[in-house]
C-alpha cells in the first residue's frame, strides 16, 4: 500500500528555486518511491549510483557532457549519490550551469563522503530527511481506528514501508533488511573490519533503550576501548539506525550535565537485532519499547514540521528524573513516558520549583495529540 509521505508537498514547494534537492535517510525509508511519485508525471532522467554505468558517467563529467546526459529533461534525480566518486563537484556545475533544470538527489548516509556532495552545494541545496513511516502516515493512509489497532504490531515490527507492505511475514523482511543494510552496507561505508564488534554493540544498546549509556562500561562490555565505541555509535548514527539523547541541565548544582540516552530510529531494526519479536504482553522491555517509540515518533513530527524545540531528558544524582523534555524560547515542557493509562505519575518538586508546571504524561490512550 502506499502511504502519502509528509515531506511531498515541502520538496514539491521548493522546486525551480535556483537550489537542488537533497533528500537522505536510512536505506529503504522510502526515498526512492518518494521522488519517482513526485515525478511521475514531470519530464525527467532517472540515473542510479548503484549502477557501476551510471557511475563511471557522472564521475568527473565536463558542461558539454552534461548538457548531452540531461538532454531537453526539465528535471534530474540522481539516486544514491553519495557512491558516485567527487559526486559534490557534478552537482554544483548541474545546479550552477543548468538554471532551467531542477537537480533532485538522494543519499542514504551521512558519513564522510557528505562532504563531497555538502561542500561544492553550500547554498546552493535544500535539504530533506526522510524516516521510517511515521505513526501520522500511517493513521492518514489507514485511518485512525485501523492504525490504533496495529499500535502493538508497530511496536513489535517497527514502521518500514516493507514491514508496513508485508503484515505476516514481518520477521523475515526485518532479517533481510537488517543483514544486507546493517551488516553490509553500513560496514562497508564505515570501513569496519570487525562487524562482530558491531553487532555485539548494536545488541548492547538495544538492551539498553530508555537507560543512560556509558561509553566506559560499553567498552568494558565489548573488550574494546572507549574511541572505538565513540567512532561505531557516530557511525551508526550517520546512518540514521539510533540517535541520541542528550541531558538536560540549567540550574541545579546535582543535574546530570553530561550522560546521554540512545534510541533506534525503529524498533523494527532493534527487535530484530536481539531477536525478539515476542507480544507485548510476554515482554519485560515494553516500557522501553513505548519509550523509544514515542520518542522517535516525536522526533519525526519535530523534523518534519521544522521545529527549533531542542529534546532532553532530565536527571539528578538523587535519581529524581524526567523521561523526556522540550525546550522551545527558554520555556521547558516535560514528559513522563508510560504504557499504562492508569499509572499515575507526578513531576518531583525540585522540578517544578526549577522550570515550572508544565508536565504531562504520554500514554497509550492519550498519545496521539503528541504525535498526530
Amino acid at each position: 500500500m502506499p502511504f502519502e509521505r509528509i515531506l511531498k508537498p515541502q520538496i514539491e514547494k521548493r522546486f525551480h528555486k535556483n537550489k537542488a534537492i537533497i533528500l537522505i535517510g536510512a536505506r529503504q525509508v522510502g526515498k526512492t518511491t518518494l521522488l519517482n511519485k513526485i515525478l511521475k508525471d514531470k519530464d525527467f532522467i532517472f540515473l542510479d549510483g548503484d549502477d557501476p554505468s551510471i557511475r563511471s558517467i557522472l564521475t568527473n563529467p565536463n558542461t558539454e557532457e552534461l548538457k548531452n546526459i540531461i538532454g531537453k529533461h526539465q528535471y534530474i534525480f540522481i539516486d544514491e549519490a553519495q557512491r558516485i566518486k567527487s559526486i559534490g563537484v557534478t552537482l554544483k556545475i548541474i545546479t550552477d550551469q543548468f538554471k532551467s533544470v531542477q537537480l533532485i538527489v538522494s543519499r542514504s548516509s551521512s558519513l564522510e563522503i557528505q562532504k563531497s556532495i555538502n561542500e561544492p552545494l553550500t547554498g546552493r541545496k535544500w535539504e530533506f530527511l526522510l524516516f521510517p513511516i511515521s505513526y501520522k502516515e500511517v493513521e492518514s493512509s489507514l485511518g485512525y481506528l485501523k492504525a490504533k489497532q496495529q499500535l502493538q504490531t508497530r511496536l513489535r515490527f517497527g514502521m518500514y514501508p516493507d514491514v508496513l507492505n508485508n503484515m505476516g511475514d514481518e520477521p523475515q523482511v526485518l532479517k533481510n533488511l537488517v543483514n544486507s543494510y546493517l551488516y553490509k552496507d553500513v560496514l562497508a561505508l564505515g570501513g569496519i573490519r570487525k562487524p562482530e564488534v558491531l553487532e555485539k554493540l548494536l545488541q548492547a544498546l538495544a538492551l539498553q533503550v530508555g537507560n543512560e549509556v556509558s561509553y566506559n562500561e560499553l567498552a568494558q562490555l565489548l573488550g574494546i576501548d572507549k574511541n572505538t565505541i565513540s567512532n561505531y555509535i557516530s557511525l551508526l548514527e550517520q546512518s540514521f539506525i539510533i540517535f541520541k539523547l542528550p541531558s538536560f541541565s540549567r540550574n541545579l548544582r546535582n543535574e546530570i550535565k553530561t550522560n546521554q540516552k540512545i534510541y533506534f530510529y525503529d524498533l523494527g531494526v532493534r527487535n530484530t537485532v536481539i531477536g525478539n519479536f515476542d507480544p507485548l504482553e510476554l515482554r519485560p522491555d515494553k516500557g522501553a519499547l513505548w519509550e523509544n517509540f514515542i520518542i522517535a515518533e516525536r522526533r519525526k513530527k519535530l523534523f518534519y514540521e521544522n521545529s527549533f524545540a531542542k529534546a532532553y531528558f532530565w536527571r539528578t544524582t538523587k535519581q529524581q528524573e524526567i523521561d523526556y523534555l522540550e525546550v522551545e524560547k527558554e520555556e521547558v515542557f516535560a514528559f513522563e513516558i508510560k504504557w499504562n493509562p492508569k499509572k499515575n505519575v507526578k513531576p518531583s518538586k525540585t522540578f517544578v520549583d526549577t522550570y515550572g508546571q508544565n508536565f504531562e504524561v504520554i500514554n497509550s490512550d492519550n498519545f496521539r495529540d503528541f504525535l498526530v
